[in-house]
């Protein structure tokens, strides 16, 4: 491992890489059995609470998704989203590893993914918003005022954008391709909070380091925050099946070392990223680059 990189602690739960098993589906837990493997020495999280996933997700909803998994059949929460015997665990503890890292200044490993979830119902492989708990957790019990997410998943992060669009102690800002699913996402979409920075297919590291530079910086410099969180998918990485993007590993390091620049309290939670073998080596990148906290 990268020695800069142990400023920055990998967090997770080793059941993770063995529970909601998806079949051919491509969040499967060989995401996690590659990147537990790469970074074997992690800091085991407990789960989140009822309690602590409701602060973002409506009761009603939170008991759907445990009866869904508890019942014991493979079923489909929407479209793209799997729920069987043993989600129910993995999502806590997926929420759990992001509360975690969000104490430690960590990197949560963690799946199912979470920023497609919205209040009240799972969407595009994700059932509980894992960042959004994270930052609630840091408000409500580790003393921070105002948060930031940072999302350069492929994908808009419409759930975590909705959970926060009327806070005011939350600016979310997205970097993602567009036109793509879930088809939200525009410039200027959901004024004033959040800053959306849609890129066309086949963007690359020049075009997303461009975009930093001249809009994300600026908005999250003037945010102030005292937290920032990165939804962190690798899935606008070039030749991931679910994105059309270029991004490399230097580019990952370079968004890395940027967010650091912004904030003195960084973590990050795993999002999208959709070829195992990859992986680990897009999350020591950004995780050197946190560490670096200078472009090199």
């Amino acid at each position: 491992m990268n020695a800069r990189s142990e400023a920055v602690p990998t967090v997770g739960h080793p059941d993770l890489a063995r529970l909601h098993p998806t079949g051919s589906h491509p969040e499967s837990e060989e995401r996690l059995v590659a990147l537990y493997a790469a970074f074997p020495e992690f800091v085991v999280a407990a789960p989140a609470t009822v309690a602590q996933i409701e602060v973002c997700h409506d009761p009603a909803y939170v008991a759907r998704v445990r009866a869904l998994s508890e019942a014991g059949e493979v079923v489909m929460a929407d479209p793209d989203t799997v729920v069987g015997p043993t989600t129910w665990d993995a999502a806590l503890l997926a929420a759990g590893a992001a509360m975690r890292a969000a104490e430690l200044g960590g990197f949560a490993l963690v799946r199912p993914p979470g920023h497609h979830a919205l209040t009240d119902r799972a969407m595009g492989f994700c059932l509980f918003n894992n960042v959004a708990v994270a930052a609630r957790h840091a408000q409500r019990d580790l003393g921070v005022g105002r948060v930031a997410i940072l999302d350069w998943d492929v994908h808009h992060g419409n759930g975590t954008q909705a959970i926060f669009e009327d806070d005011p102690t939350v600016l979310f800002v997205s970097l993602h391709q567009w036109p793509w699913y879930p088809g939200t996402g525009a410039a200027g979409e959901g004024r004033p909070t959040p800053l959306n920075v849609p890129l066309p297919a086949g963007s690359g590291d020049d075009e997303y380091l461009e975009a930093f530079d001249r809009l994300v910086e600026p908005a999250i410099a003037a945010f102030d925050p005292d937290l920032l969180l990165v939804s962190a998918g690798f899935d606008s990485a070039a030749g991931d099946p679910l994105g059309a993007m270029l991004v490399t590993e230097a580019g990952f390091r370079a968004l890395g070392a940027r967010a650091a620049g912004l904030c003195g309290r960084v973590a990050l939670v795993l999002e999208g990223g959709y070829v195992p073998s990859r992986l680990p080596g897009y999350v020591a990148a950004a995780r050197d680059g946190v560490a670096l906290g200078t472009d090199s």
